[in-house]
């Protein structure tokens, strides 16, 4: 009998046929695991283990196994979602789209992509060095450099999981916001000079030849790459967290969160921005904490003030843009952007 021989075409669309059909059945479990984890966490709590419900141990370690599963759950979903988006921007695409682009306009582009846009503190100085040598304006890709990491997918998930997709919209309304109005003070400012010269120097070797798109069984295997690597990196960061969050949410009485962090402090939320300047943390592990305060009674805005000034003015990323920016243009950039954080959480304080 003759074989039957198929074209690469077939085999690819057959194989993107077996890849949405594993898709939708993983997507099915995910969906009865998730609906699954409240009635499971109090059974545990509550009946398998026998804590009292309402306890300050029973409140604390039920919300310890409800909130590491549905977190955990939450980031596997959400990444691998996100992570096929970002397969159709590759930073060269993300560059030539950015490039001639003038202020405003590149600014809220190079703002929102940066949301989409694969991004580490790691990648910052190559990212940067493109940027400038494919001639994008300083200020539009400082809009990039600061809504990548502020507006990151880990956060987003999160948030929405924890608050709701409102709060989670207004977080990413914010930081485009910080991003843009950032961008644009430092293009004004026309600090050029204070980037290291030898970026100056470099110049575009031609452009770069288009990569053939992926089919989707490689989005797909590319986006379950992605999800491993970033749920492999950030949960044990997730499980401290939401430990710390359990125990403030069991034992630490709520007078006392709204008096340091309430609406009523008024330099609570400049307070927060401060210690998250300096400060490094995942935002995995930085958001139950946060959870667990604004469920004492601390504001909003200065929770959120805090998150937004670690994850993106964190030290390692700050201590990496050194090879490719002078001090004076480092500290302006941590400034400008520690200012718009204050902003925005002054303004969610006063209207949430």
């Amino acid at each position: 009998m003759a074989q039957v021989l198929t074209s690469p075409a077939e085999h690819a669309r057959a194989a993107d046929r077996r890849a949405w059909l594993m898709v939708a059945g993983a997507a099915v479990v995910w969906l009865v695991a998730y609906r699954s984890i409240q009635p499971l966490a109090n059974w545990l709590t509550y009946g398998l283990i026998g804590l009292q419900p309402g306890s300050h141990l029973g409140e604390s370690v039920a919300f310890f196994l409800y909130d590491v599963p549905k977190i955990l759950l939450l980031l596997s979903g959400m990444i691998f979602v996100i992570s096929t988006v970002r397969s159709f921007f590759s930073p060269e695409r993300t560059r030539a789209l950015l490039t001639g682009k003038r202020e405003g306009v590149g600014n809220l582009l190079a703002a929102s992509l940066g949301v989409v846009t694969p991004f580490c503190s790691c990648s910052a100085v190559p990212l940067f060095i493109g940027f400038v040598e494919a001639g994008i304006p300083l200020g539009v890709t400082f809009s990039f450099l600061i809504a990548a990491p502020m507006v990151n997918e880990v956060a987003l998930v999160m948030l929405f999981g924890l608050f709701g997709w409102q709060i989670a919209a207004l977080y990413m309304a914010a930081g485009l916001a910080i991003a843009v109005a950032s961008g644009m003070v430092i293009g004004r400012l026309q600090m050029e000079r204070y980037v290291e010269d030898f970026v100056w120097q470099i110049r575009s070797g031609g452009g770069a030849v288009a990569a053939t798109d992926p089919t989707w069984s490689q989005r797909f295997a590319l986006a379950w790459q992605s999800t491993r690597e970033i749920v492999g990196r950030v949960w044990l960061y997730v499980i401290i967290g939401i430990a710390v969050g359990a125990g403030i949410h069991g034992y630490v009485p709520e007078q006392a969160m709204a008096d340091i962090m309430g609406r009523e402090a008024w330099w609570s939320v400049p307070a927060a921005v401060l210690l998250g300047v300096p400060l490094y943390a995942n935002a995995a592990g930085v958001m139950p904490v946060i959870q667990a305060l604004i469920a004492k009674g601390a504001a909003l805005g200065t929770a959120l003030a805090f998150m937004m000034a670690v994850v993106a003015l964190s030290l390692p990323e700050m201590i990496i843009l050194r090879r490719v920016l002078k001090p004076r243009l480092i500290i302006t950039f941590i400034g400008i952007t520690a200012a718009g954080i204050v902003a925005i959480g002054y303004l969610f304080n006063l209207v949430i």
